[in-house]
């Protein structure tokens, strides 16, 4: 069966940065940022997650996923309190990075349920405990190994409805999508793209729309852009990436990336210029 993660992650990785290792007693709230996502592992302690007008009960080890900036708040015993791990989650393409936008708002889930984490965990919450040359480094690389984990496991397991991660968990869309995924450039057709799905070109078309919102044409588009816009921001020429993500011309890419993202490509660079020179 072809890696269904391995194009994406290869693109837009995930990277994290630790920012709390030990425990959270009372009340603390992590801002969202505009930027970040964050990942937080409970390893021992009850703790009450506020987010918008929700409330979470957390009173077994588990993880928490916040894919996207989401201003939330911790509640523990005032003594107590609860041992946690958390990270900082920086997306490869921000708000544009396709696994951080296919996620839902929140991602609970108990340790125990993560397959195949148990040692990845174990071994996090023994270096994030102990006072270890290195362990800032190797903590932050467990927490990637983790997120990944959590893809797989949501993948596997068909708890997302709706969107990439319903079709990257279909057994025949799955096909088509790592198609597009390792191979942007090839001319793509429905019938293409349905004879790599094993499925007729009607029922596939239909199949895909009302499994990921959106017709196969479109996702390829979009998928083309955010490659477009991942080499943009390392300064590579228009022209070269056109040729690299699918399209005969500069020309060509421009229509494409204006219908998809509202701005031409030299306009979504400049803003984006811009805003970094702000940060």
């Amino acid at each position: 069966m072809a890696d269904r993660l391995a194009a994406l992650m290869a693109h837009f990785p995930v990277n994290a940065q630790v920012f709390n290792t030990g425990a959270l007693c009372g009340i603390n709230t992590v801002e969202g940022d505009g930027t970040h996502g964050q990942l937080h592992l409970v390893r021992r302690g009850a703790v009450e997650v506020r987010y918008g007008k929700e409330t979470l009960h957390v009173e077994r080890p588990s993880l928490l996923l916040f894919p996207r900036p989401l201003t939330h708040h911790f509640v523990t015993d005032p003594e107590r309190g609860a041992d946690m791990v958390c990270a900082n989650l920086s997306f490869e393409g921000g708000a544009g990075n396709p696994m951080a936008s296919a996620l839902p708002d929140v991602v609970c889930l108990p340790l125990e349920d993560i397959f195949g984490a148990a040692p990845v965990l174990a071994l996090l919450f023994e270096e994030a405990f102990e006072q270890r040359c290195g362990r800032v480094a190797l903590i932050e690389r467990l927490f990637e190994v983790v997120m990944i984990q959590v893809l797989r496991q949501l993948m596997e397991s068909g708890d997302v409805h709706g969107g990439l991660l319903s079709g990257l968990s279909h057994p025949r869309l799955r096909n088509a999508l790592v198609a597009m995924h390792e191979a942007p450039a090839q001319e793509w057709t429905l019938d293409d793209l349905a004879r790599v799905a094993g499925m007729s070109r009607s029922v596939f078309a239909t199949t895909f729309r009302e499994t990921i919102g959106t017709t196969p044409g479109r996702y390829l588009q979009g998928w083309r852009v955010r490659l477009a816009q991942k080499a943009l921001r390392r300064g590579r020429p228009l022209k070269v990436i056109a040729s690299d993500v699918g399209y005969g011309s500069e020309a060509a890419l421009s229509r494409a990336f204006k219908a998809h993202s509202g701005q031409s490509p030299r306009e979504w660079k400049a803003l984006g210029v811009s805003a970094a020179g702000k940060a």
